[in-house]
């Protein structure tokens, strides 16, 4: 069985998805009304736009799903028996399964991402990687920091699981985290504390425009990042999509969930290679290869 993933925030580099601009005329006409549903030309950013353009949550989240969706869209042999997308990639997912419509789904990562950058930008925040330590080590250590916020927001693959949290909470982790035996504790370079009580005010503005979009059921199984199950109900699917901004991301629990279903290859829908890597360190017997 096919599975189809897509990437989140992380993934994005300068010049994304001119090559696929260039060379199809179906995906340069959605690239087009992209621009147009956004009110901005969303492809300078992506093809000409500086690293630092691209750091910007605000542009990074569309252009990200942008590139993943009109890659699924105009790949022939698109046929997936399931889908799963990491963080943003959630959307990216829906939208390539059905669930959404892709002026819709664009709308929502461009809702998302506002919101969320205004999250960022009302308290100091961040998150780090904590590399070589057991899933239930980090939750403990994190549990049981009470004066800052501190929780897991990625379960990547086995020995790799982001924390997000307050600057000083994130100080303290890393501490303690190193004490408990972690190989690394490494600061990522974002604009906040992302799947985390952070993001609250970013839920709700979120929540709002997610509640009056139409999802529809999805044509495969969607296997959605905060139960790491496969969801069909749309209104499930919509609560699970609200939920994932204060919630962990389930990455490792969600591939072997997928494995455990039937599946028997991995396909990464968007750009990088980034999922592939993890597929590979969560179930190292299953081929994960990009669509190029």
């Amino acid at each position: 069985m096919k599975a189809y993933v897509f990437p989140g925030q992380g993934s994005q580099f300068r010049g994304m998805g001119q090559d696929l601009y260039q060379q199809s005329d179906a995906a340069r006409l959605l690239f087009e009304q992209a621009n147009e549903v956004l009110g901005y030309s969303l492809t300078t950013i992506m093809f000409n736009g500086t690293d630092e353009d691209l750091k910007q949550t605000v542009y990074t989240q569309p252009a990200v799903f942008l590139h993943g969706v009109i890659l699924a869209m105009t790949t022939e042999s698109f046929a997936p028996d399931m889908v799963a997308g990491h963080s943003l990639g959630e959307l990216s997912a829906l939208t390539a399964a059905g669930v959404l419509s892709f002026e819709d789904g664009l709308r929502l990562a461009s809702v998302r991402a506002t919101a969320m950058q205004r999250a960022c930008d009302l308290i100091p925040s961040t998150m780090a990687a904590v590399l070589g330590l057991a899933d239930d080590v980090i939750e403990r250590v994190c549990s049981e920091i009470t004066e800052e916020i501190v929780v897991p927001a990625n379960y990547n693959c086995p020995g790799q699981v982001v924390i997000s949290g307050s600057v000083a909470g994130i100080q303290l982790a890393e501490e303690r985290l190193k004490a408990a035996g972690a190989k690394r504790v490494v600061p990522l370079a974002v604009s906040g504390a992302f799947h985390s009580p952070f993001m609250e005010p970013a839920q709700t503005e979120f929540a709002e425009a997610v509640q009056h979009m139409p999802f529809s059921a999805p044509r495969c199984p969607v296997y959605q990042n905060v139960n790491a199950i496969a969801v069909a109900d749309p209104q499930q699917i919509k609560a699970n999509l609200i939920a994932q901004l204060t919630s962990p991301v389930r990455w490792t629990q969600s591939v072997e969930r997928m494995v455990t279903d039937g599946a028997t290859e991995f396909y990464e829908c968007g750009p990088g290679k980034v999922l592939q890597g993890l597929i590979k360190k969560i179930s190292s017997g299953t081929p994960a290869v990009g669509i190029q």
